[in-house]
């Protein structure tokens, strides 16, 4: 086959303990999905889950042990960092049930959704979709893939994030709004999931922002940890 322009590189994570990498299809996010982080940006209880999508292009892939530079994105003047699980998809499918979701996650890793908020909420004041304030490149830095079999109960697993050293946010998977199993069947019903798609699960209370300079260090409990630089 031959195409008119060259195409884009295969967007892939590494995965530890293995040469193959994980190629990435596409970036599947849930939103609000930790009680206290909905609380602090002005809302509160079980909402419906709501997703939204990033491209490709926005990972970022993060080796085990290597500190990655993002650049400070343009347009914004209030970064924000969000830590998160990422659920790596491996068999696909659509109206999965929640008590069958484990089977279709090939592994998982430790995510950045970082955020232009000061975009995002001038788009919220006026009904707009989202996308310049969450879907632009490099806004989605994501460690290895570890294997599931390898990740132990990662569903009560610690979640953290530091920056230059000092806790920014810290909770526990335990207390996602929507689980895993209940994420994948609320997502399989509306879209079809397949084979290398990642599902940001989303993040807990203490989002604030960033400016250059600063290095932010995140983890998931027997994940491998996240390391970026913003330059």
């Amino acid at each position: 086959m031959s195409f008119v322009i060259t195409p884009p590189p295969q967007v892939s994570l590494p995965v530890i303990g293995r040469g193959e990498r994980f190629p990435v299809r596409r970036v599947i996010c849930v939103g609000r999905n930790y009680v206290e982080h909905a609380k602090e940006m002005g809302f509160t209880g079980r909402e419906p889950p709501f997703f939204f999508f990033k491209p490709a292009d926005a990972i970022v892939p993060v080796p085990a042990g290597e500190t990655a530079t993002i650049a400070y994105p343009s347009l914004t003047k209030d970064l924000h960092h969000e830590i998160e699980l990422v659920a790596a998809i491996g068999t696909g499918g659509k109206n999965i049930k929640a008590a069958d979701a484990r089977k279709h996650i090939w592994g998982y890793a430790v995510g950045l959704d970082m955020t232009r908020r000061d975009l995002q909420g001038e788009m919220k004041k006026q009904g707009r979709p989202w996308e310049i304030g969450k879907s632009f490149e490099q806004s989605a830095p994501c460690g290895p893939v570890t294997p599931a079999a390898q990740a132990g109960d990662i569903e009560k697993a610690e979640i953290f994030l530091q920056v230059n050293g000092k806790d920014r946010q810290r909770s526990d998977v335990s207390k996602l709004i929507w689980n895993l199993g209940e994420i994948i069947e609320h997502l399989s019903t509306a879209w079809e999931l397949a084979p290398g798609d990642l599902i940001f699960t989303g993040t807990p209370e203490g989002v604030a922002a960033v400016v250059q300079g600063d290095t932010l260090v995140g983890s998931v409990g027997g994940l491998t940890e996240l390391r970026v630089r913003i330059a």
